[in-house]
């Protein structure tokens, strides 16, 4: 029989993935399973959902439980498996930053971008007050919050638009984007700083924050004023 004869048609589907492996014995079988979901992160090139990585085991298996064992065989790797972005994804570890940019160069690390400081402190207050619009983020700062400025962050995916405001005239609003959980490390909002546990303290509040009642400093700051390099 020639090859061609043996190509599968292009409407034929695949053949099913055995999943529960029931003709391993357990230990075998966690084995394989780990095996597959640290494949199937390594070759992803964004955070993998769990309900991507439930393809690929029984229904039995608890994804947290492999997870947890493939990150201790990993421990004394420059690399690592982190839950980012809602996903989990391989990363070399940081202490091993300043190897890597030893070895390719600073403009080899194709993740990293560099923000002014207005445009990181405007990223902040997204982070933290989203849905957030411009009017209220100028406020914020008490002076214009250009276009141009708001422009850069969408450009480098760390913002999208919100739902409208039911303020008049129904402005956007804008909010982080998973780009922006996955450049910063983070998995989900709620691991960054705690901002409420600030506004119970009565250190900050979002209301004389909006109403121009701002960090000192804050103002000063122009569009032309330092850097921020995002995380890798």
């Amino acid at each position: 029989m020639s090859q061609a004869s043996v190509r599968r048609k292009p409407n034929e589907q695949p053949a099913l993935l055995d999943t529960e492996l029931e003709h391993l014995p357990p230990e075998l079988r966690w084995r394989e399973w780990m095996g597959r979901v640290e494949a199937v992160i390594f070759a992803a090139s964004e955070p993998v959902p769990r309900e991507v990585l439930a393809r690929v085991v029984g229904r039995n298996c608890n994804l947290d439980l492999v997870i947890d064992d493939i990150r201790a065989e990993l421990a004394g790797r420059p690399y690592e498996l982190v839950a980012v972005a809602g996903g989990w994804q391989h990363r070399t570890k940081k202490i091993f930053g300043d190897v890597i940019h030893a070895a390719f160069g600073k403009a080899a690390g194709a993740g990293e971008k560099e923000l002014t400081q207005s445009e990181a402190l405007v990223l902040m207050c997204i982070a933290y007050f989203q849905p957030i619009t411009r009017g209220e983020l100028s406020s914020f700062f008490g002076k214009e919050v250009s276009r141009d400025l708001i422009g850069v962050l969408r450009a480098q995916d760390l913002i999208a638009s919100g739902p409208r405001s039911p303020q008049p005239g129904a402005p956007y609003t804008y909010v982080t984007t998973k780009n922006f959980l996955s450049l910063f490390g983070l998995d989900t909002l709620r691991q960054l700083p705690d901002f409420e546990a600030l506004e119970d303290a009565g250190l900050l509040s979002k209301e004389r924050l909006l109403a121009g009642d701002i960090i000192p400093g804050f103002a000063d700051i122009g569009d032309d004023g330092g850097s921020v390099a995002l995380d890798e």
